[in-house]
């Protein structure tokens, strides 16, 4: 693998700056280490999961990448907030556990108290004996998001969600190339931390133009949803094959009848336009959208199945290994990055 070295692969010490993002119900501990032996880094969504569910995942990474116990674990935990804010507070509280296993990174999104979990994470590396530091990420949407992120809390690396993102986002965030730049400009020269592009990227080109743009690193969810071992059920990989531009919308329809609302405010979900949004359009009452939506799941129906998805499911239409789709990806990749310097040739 040609190297592209930019502040994130330096700072994961691997050799590609491509991420697995931590889809909740779409990517598993298995595919974060598959990406980060094909040379990139993975995140391990901590979904609802309990604590002990989430030791098992990092055993799980640890022995597959033959990592000795109480060395670091190459791979990082994506825990959304609005949840966390439940669990820390339950008997099951799932940072400590998750910290004790010394993943290399915590990805941190979508809750009004992010900033107390950074410093609990600060404050749990420094009573380590080992000088094991786990990189923080935190996804913003905005300018304000980021200052707050980087100056307030002192984060290690920004995401910056695209509008374009498959899954929950900021439901007025920029689009992914206005995000970027206003985020870096936002900072004076030499003090913006390293940031990873997020959002509807799909392709190696989209890759490499981010990388020129600015962005250290780019994470994608849903072109790695159309691999074999996404934990999508065969339905719903077969909507997302079938799916075309601008299959996709955003709001909270999805999440109503899906019993995930929870969400702060200015934030929803994009995922794959069907009944489900029908329904809401047509003005049903949620009692009567809930009704139609377990009628469905019962029938075996795909055309209310909650699918999350990006702007770029029409640039995909096939399910593939995800070690080859890593591979491709990467290396289109280099390829845009060698096409925009012979410009200046």
């Amino acid at each position: 693998m040609e190297r592209i070295t930019t502040p994130i692969t330096e700072l994961l010490g691997v050799p590609s700056p491509i991420i697995l993002a931590p889809m909740a119900f779409g990517a598993t501990a298995e595919m974060s280490t598959i990406v980060y032996q094909a040379g990139g880094f993975g995140m391990i969504p901590a979904g609802f999961d309990s604590s002990a569910q989430l030791k098992e995942y990092l055993t799980t990474a640890r022995k597959s990448l033959s990592i000795a116990e109480g060395a670091a674990i190459p791979v990082g935990v994506g825990f959304i907030g609005w949840i966390l804010d439940k669990t820390e507070a339950s008997p099951d509280p799932r940072l400590p556990t998750v910290l004790a296993q010394r993943p290399a990174a915590i990805w941190l999104a979508f809750g009004a108290s992010l900033g107390r979990y950074v410093a609990q994470i600060r404050e749990f590396d420094a009573q380590r004996t080992d000088g094991h530091r786990t990189l923080i990420f935190t996804i913003v949407n905005d300018v304000e998001g980021a200052l707050r992120a980087a100056g307030e809390w002192g984060v290690d690396v920004l995401v910056a969600q695209g509008i374009e993102a498959g899954g929950h986002g900021g439901s007025e965030a920029l689009p992914l190339l206005s995000l970027v730049p206003a985020i870096r400009a936002a900072f004076p020269p030499g003090t913006c931390p390293p940031i990873v592009a997020a959002g509807g990227v799909s392709t190696g080109a989209q890759i490499g133009a981010l990388l020129v743009l600015g962005a250290s690193g780019v994470a994608l969810g849903t072109r790695f949803l159309y691999t074999h071992e996404s934990c999508y059920t065969k339905e719903m990989k077969e909507v997302l094959v079938a799916a075309t531009w601008g299959a996709t919308t955003r709001g909270l329809m999805f999440d109503e009848v899906n019993g995930t609302m929870g969400w702060p405010p200015k934030h929803n979900g994009r995922a794959i336009a069907n009944k489900i949004v029908q329904d809401w359009e047509a003005g049903l009452g949620l009692g009567a959208r809930l009704e139609r939506f377990e009628e469905s799941k019962g029938r075996g129906e795909k055309d209310r199945l909650v699918i999350w998805a990006g702007v770029g499911v029409g640039m995909t239409d096939e399910i593939r290994a995800l070690k080859d789709v890593f591979e491709e990806l990467h290396s289109d990749a280099v390829k845009a990055l060698r096409v925009s310097s012979s410009l200046l040739a």
